[in-house]
C-alpha cells in the first residue's frame, strides 16, 4: 500500500549539473543546478531564475558549459550549490579546480569534470510556464577515462544524482537492463 508523502520540488532522481560561465571581470562562475533537461538532441533547458549570477552571465556572454558532476568531486559540486556567485564573486578560485577556455563559446570548461557540453544561449523564458535558459549544444566532450567502445561508460563516469526527498547525493551506476529491448519480451 502506498503512503502519501510531501510533494517535493522535483522528480527523483535529478542530475547534478554544474553550469560554468565567465563573470564580467573574466573570473569563473559555477553553479550547481539539478533542474535541467534536453528539449531536443542538441537543445537544453535549465530551469533557473534570473536572480542567479550564472544566468546574468549567460545572458551577457551568450554561452556556458554544462558539466556532469561525479562522485570524485561531490564536495566541489555541493560547494557550487551552497555559495552564491552574487555574494562570493570568485568562488571558483576557492574550489581548487582548473579550467580551459572554450574555443567555440565565451565560457570556461572545468578540466576536472569528465563530461562537458558547450552551449550557445538561445533565449530566456520568464513567463509562468517558461523554462528559463534555453541553449543549443555546440559540442559535447568526454574524458577518455570514462569512455568504452566509443561511448560514455556510466559506471566509469560515476555521475551523481540529487535526491530531493532527503537532500542526498547518490552515484548513478550499475546497469540493470537494455532500453528499447527488454520490454520487447512482453510483446
Amino acid at each position: 500500500m502506498k503512503q502519501q508523502i510531501k510533494t517535493t520540488e522535483a522528480i527523483f532522481p535529478m542530475p547534478v549539473l554544474l553550469i560554468s560561465t565567465f563573470n564580467e571581470d573574466g573570473t569563473v562562475d559555477v553553479m550547481n543546478a539539478a533542474w535541467g533537461t534536453m528539449l531536443d538532441r542538441d537543445v537544453v533547458a535549465l530551469n533557473l531564475t534570473e536572480t542567479h549570477k550564472t544566468v546574468q552571465n549567460i545572458k551577457t556572454k551568450k554561452g556556458f558549459v554544462i558539466h556532469i558532476a561525479d562522485a570524485k568531486h561531490v564536495v566541489e559540486a555541493d560547494y557550487f550549490g551552497v555559495v552564491s556567485g552574487n555574494k562570493e564573486p570568485d568562488k571558483f578560485a576557492k574550489s581548487g579546480l582548473t579550467f580551459t577556455k572554450s574555443e567555440l563559446i565565451d565560457a570556461p570548461i572545468i578540466n576536472e569534470f569528465p563530461i562537458a557540453m558547450e552551449c550557445e544561449f538561445i533565449e530566456y523564458q520568464s513567463d509562468d510556464t517558461g523554462l528559463g535558459v534555453i541553449a543549443k549544444v555546440v559540442r559535447t566532450s568526454a574524458e577518455e577515462a570514462v569512455m568504452k567502445d566509443g561511448k560514455v561508460d556510466i559506471d566509469s563516469l560515476q555521475a551523481i544524482a540529487f535526491d530531493p526527498y532527503t537532500h542526498g547525493y547518490y552515484k548513478v551506476c550499475g546497469r540493470v537492463g537494455d532500453a528499447f529491448k527488454d520490454g520487447l519480451k512482453l510483446k
